[in-house]
């Protein structure tokens, strides 16, 4: 039997953030046939209330150092502002949406991130999804809206990198469907001049992604996503797309391939 058609998309923190852009986002959403999961970031919003509130954010390599105090700034932001306004937007647009972190149905499990060079406190590494049960509500035609936050099973939150969770959904959720795992975000692909949108890298596979990393022009932020990219991949993802916030159908961007 065919499996149904699924699709994970992942949008950063920056698009879901402007209301502009994050309208325009979910109009695109709506129209996208199939089942479908949606997983935000909002990162620049928790450095904004952390500002207002007099909590640091430090950052290393782009990652985000969460103590106690910014625990609790990230809880209320991914969890509550940014996940709830998603939901009630596609609520609106006719979208039966539900707003969840991975402690909720116990759908993402984790454990607390090692002390080794870095002490990144309340961060965490995912355990396992619960593909089953996501299936169940998908099959409902429930459409969940992923925050990037688990829990240990003690009783503790755990800020979890959004790209991460994204890949470990799309992983949890291929017995059940044929899936799709699409990473957008401001630029129209993996570009090797960010300044030059006709400069998009149409394909990547594991020998010409060392490559490019050789050579510099993927770096940063990018290494990880790609990454898992890469793992979803081997784990019973069908596709993988990298792309613009407006071409999530799909159809443009960088495609990664094994």
């Amino acid at each position: 039997m065919e499996k149904q058609r699924l699709t994970v998309i992942k949008v950063g923190g920056k698009i879901v953030e402007e209301q502009e852009t994050l309208n325009r986002l979910l109009d695109t959403f709506s129209t996208i046939q199939g089942k479908k999961v949606l997983v935000h970031g909002g990162g620049r919003s928790a450095t904004r209330l952390a500002t207002q509130l007099g909590i640091e954010s430090r950052m290393i390599e782009g990652r985000r150092i969460t103590d106690e105090a910014m625990l609790n700034v990230v809880t209320m932001v991914y969890g509550g502002l940014v996940n709830k306004n998603i939901v009630a937007k596609l609520q609106a647009r006719g979208i039966n949406a539900l707003g969840l972190t991975g402690a909720d149905c116990n759908v993402l499990h984790a454990h607390k991130r090692p002390v080794d060079k870095i002490d990144w406190g309340y961060v965490g590494d995912i355990d396992k999804a619960d593909g089953n049960m996501l299936a169940t509500l998908i099959d409902k035609d429930i459409v969940p809206i992923m925050a990037p936050l688990t829990h240990d099973g003690n009783g503790n939150l755990l800020n979890t990198n959004a790209d991460t969770i994204a890949a470990e959904t799309a992983k949890s959720l291929s017995p059940y469907y044929d899936v799709t795992l699409i990473y957008c975000f401001e630029h129209p692909g993996v570009m090797r001049n960010p300044d030059d949108s006709n400069s998009i890298i149409s394909d990547i596979n594991s020998s010409t992604y060392k490559e490019l990393i050789a050579d510099g022009t993927i770096s940063g932020g990018m290494i990880p996503k790609i990454d898992n990219a890469f793992d979803a991949l081997r784990n019973g993802v069908g596709k993988v797309i990298i792309t613009k916030a407006d071409a999530i159908d799909g159809v443009k961007g960088t495609r990664i391939a094994l």
